[in-house]
């Protein structure tokens, strides 16, 4: 067991899974799953205007947008960004 004191460094189960781990998991998606009937009933959500399903459909076609944080902004927040990056 980890004390709470010694966050630093690896630990063990942190990190991303190994590639292979990931292959292992698509190839059985893959046998169970049909990709012509997912992307057919990807398409009739979208023509239903399932806003999630639009959503999926457009960050996986051109990605993900990029997400912008100002750091000099704090409305709705309680703490300042700036204090929490001063060294001490």
């Amino acid at each position: 067991m980890y004390k709470l004191e010694n966050r630093g460094g690896r630990r063990l189960g942190s990190g991303r899974k190994p590639k292979a781990d990931e292959l292992k998991l698509v190839e059985k998606l893959d046998n169970v799953i049909d990709n012509e009937i997912a992307l057919q009933k990807l398409g009739e959500l979208i023509a239903k205007g399932d806003i999630r399903a639009i959503q999926i459909y457009f960050n996986y076609r051109y990605g993900k947008p990029k997400e912008k944080i100002d750091i000099n902004s704090s409305s709705g927040l309680n703490i300042s960004f700036k204090d929490l990056i001063k060294f001490k």
